[in-house]
């Protein structure tokens, strides 16, 4: 089964990486929206205070493993399915 919100990701991928490297020191995490087709960085812990406690921890130990293997975390959020879904992709 294909998931269409990685493949959004993988699409978008040329602007997601462009941003990034707009803000590569400051390591962010990603954000793309689906419905209004825009990618955003934010600092890990400005994104962090937005989710719920769970989500926090979840969210702490993804990005302190993508940082150290060199990798970019990228949400892709999709409001009409109401879906929030993160992953680690490789940055090069």
């Amino acid at each position: 089964m294909r998931d269409y919100l990685l493949d959004a990701a993988r699409e978008q991928w040329p602007h997601i990486r462009g941003l990034y490297q707009s803000f590569q020191d400051k390591k962010p995490v990603m954000l793309l929206d689906m419905q209004q087709q825009r990618v955003y960085a934010y600092p890990h812990a400005a994104f962090a205070k937005e989710l719920g406690k769970r989500s926090r921890r979840s969210l702490k130990e993804q990005y302190e493993k993508a940082v150290r293997e060199n990798k970019i975390v990228v949400f892709v959020r999709d409001n009409e399915q109401r879906k929030l879904v993160s992953y680690s992709i490789e940055y090069e």
